[in-house]
Order: C-alpha cells, then structure tokens, then sequence
C-alpha cells in the first residue's frame, strides 16, 4: 500500500445516449449559474442502474499566487485558464457534490462547504439544493469521504455548533486519512476542528485499503492529495461510475497538465502518479467519472489530449 509521512503533509436522451450510453435523459434542475462553463446547479442522470445526482456548490475566486502551481509560471496558469475558457482574474475553484442511488440506497460522497468558507460557496446550503436534489439530510443514512479538506468536510457540521447536519448517517471514511488528522501535531487545515469533533462521533466508520466501503462501493487508492485520499468505483448491473474527489483541482489545470505540481497536494509527485493511473484506467475502461472540481455538470467521460487528458462532460 502506498502512504505518506506525516511530514510530507504540514443532455438530452439522444445525446446522452450517444456520449455515454446512457439509458434515461439527462435532468437538469435549478438555474444557471454565471461561469464561463455555466450550467444547472442540480444534474441527475443515469449509468445502467445507478443514479448520478450533482450538486453544485459555488466556487472560491481563489486570488493569483506565484507560488500555486510549484512547477508553472503564473503566466502558464494564466494561459492554462483562458484556454479553458475561464476568468484569468483569478482561478475559479468550483465546488461539485456527487450522490449515487444504488441497489435502493443513496450514497453521498462528502459534504460540500456547508456555507462556511467562501462567500461565493455554499450554494447547497443557501439555494436549498437537498431538497432540490430531492435529498433529505434527516434521511441520509450513508457518507463516503474522499479525504478530509475543509471543503469536503465541512458540510457535515453546523457552522456554530458542530452539531451533525446528517444526524442519522454512518460515515465511511479511509483509516489512514482518519489517522493523519486526528494526530494531535497535525494543526494544517481543519485538523484542529477535526481532532475536536470527529473522535465523539460514534457515526463515523473507518475503512482500510481498497475496501468494498458498502455494496457496490469499492475504494481505489488514490493518495497523494492526502495521506489516505480515495476515490470509489461505483458498479451496479455491470457499468461504473468513478467517484474521483480531488484527484485534480479545476480541469484547465491538472486534468490538461497533470503534471503539474499544485500547492494543495500534499506528496505532489505520488498525486501526480496516481492521477495519471486512475485516469489512463478511466480511459481504457470507458468509465463515467466525476470530480469535485470540475464545475456543473462535473461527470463525463475522460480522454487523452496530447500529454493530458480532457473531460467530454455530460451535456444536454
């Protein structure tokens, strides 16, 4: 198993069914969002027999610093941004949630920012979009974490509180993830706000390795982001969906470059090896595949382009 040192941590249904092969339409909920990729802020679609329902959170107009990409230029990150068709004033870091109902369950991975860092997030929580999605928190009963960043955790607790906003969940996360920021010297991040709550909770279920985490679930190690960051393989009535997290950041950045080396990756070089596997497997395999960063709708299929890779997302 691959680990890190705590140290190195400080559509329409033609159209779908064309792109994917998916067997329903596409259905698209809420109003559009202003971004240069714009689009709805709830997207449900099929893959055989699993429901991909997305969320879209908002985005943080994370400010230039020279120092993001450690083996770029701001000037190439500027040029990487408009090539996508994005703002160069800054790097719009958008924010995504992903749920899947499968075999008669709904399996929500993360939980978005819950309102509680940029004031241009938290779109979940301010728009209503649980009951937008037609998702009652009250009623989810399962949560797989990729990793433990702020902006995936975040949405499990009330601002003020903490108290659970999934108060009748079990919370599937990866044991080594668990571990590292539950360590009393790991002070990055939300660790402080983590080693406060997380250990009283008796919701939260620790995993290891490449676990089936529930049925049709299946871990897939992708660290590097973080020490125990996963992605999950999702497989009902033989086709999958890839739940990949954090694997890249925006996709103008590292999906098209991924090797470029940005300053939330923890152990840049074993992020970097794992997203080149998980992608050249999504590839190969003709995988849907999500990511958290990748905006509305944050699902498509992945393809080679050059010495990267780009995302043919579900459209409508």
């Amino acid at each position: 198993m691959q680990s890190i040192s705590r140290r190195a941590f400080v559509i329409s249904a033609a159209t779908a069914g064309a792109a994917f092969g998916l067997d329903r339409p596409l259905e698209f909920v809420g109003r559009a969002f202003a971004q240069a990729n714009s689009g709805p802020e709830v997207v449900k679609f099929k893959v055989g027999d699993i429901e991909v329902i997305q969320m879209y959170d908002g985005v943080w107009e994370k400010a230039h610093d020279p120092g993001f990409v450690k083996n770029a230029s701001l000037d190439d990150v500027k040029g990487a941004l408009k090539a996508g068709g994005l703002t160069e004033a800054h790097v719009p870091i958008t924010f995504t949630v992903t749920a899947v109902r499968i075999g008669g369950r709904l399996v929500l991975f993360d939980s978005g920012t819950g309102a509680q860092l940029a004031p241009t997030a938290g779109n979940i929580t301010k728009n209503g979009l649980w009951q937008a999605a037609g998702i009652d928190p009250a009623k989810v009963d399962t949560i797989v974490m990729t990793h433990f960043h702020g902006d995936h955790i975040s949405g499990l607790m009330a601002k003020d509180t903490n108290a659970p906003v999934f108060p009748n969940a079990t919370i599937h996360v990866p044991a080594d993830e668990y571990k590292f920021w539950t360590t009393p010297t790991v002070t990055a991040g939300a660790a402080k706000r983590i080693q406060a709550v997380f250990p009283g909770w008796k919701s939260i279920r620790q995993f290891e390795g490449e676990a089936e985490v529930v049925p049709g679930v299946k871990a897939v190690n992708t660290y590097g982001h973080t020490p125990g960051h996963m992605s999950y393989l999702v497989s009902a009535g033989g086709q999958q969906v890839m739940v990949l997290g954090d694997v890249t950041n925006i996709r103008a950045l590292n999906m098209r470059n991924p090797g470029w080396h940005l300053a939330f990756d923890g152990d840049a070089n074993l992020a970097e090896t794992n997203r080149r596997k998980v992608f050249d497997r999504v590839v190969a395999d003709k995988i849907v595949a999500t990511g958290y960063h990748w905006g509305m709708p944050g699902a498509g299929t992945v393809e080679k382009d050059g010495s990267g890779y780009a995302l043919v997302p579900v459209k409508a």
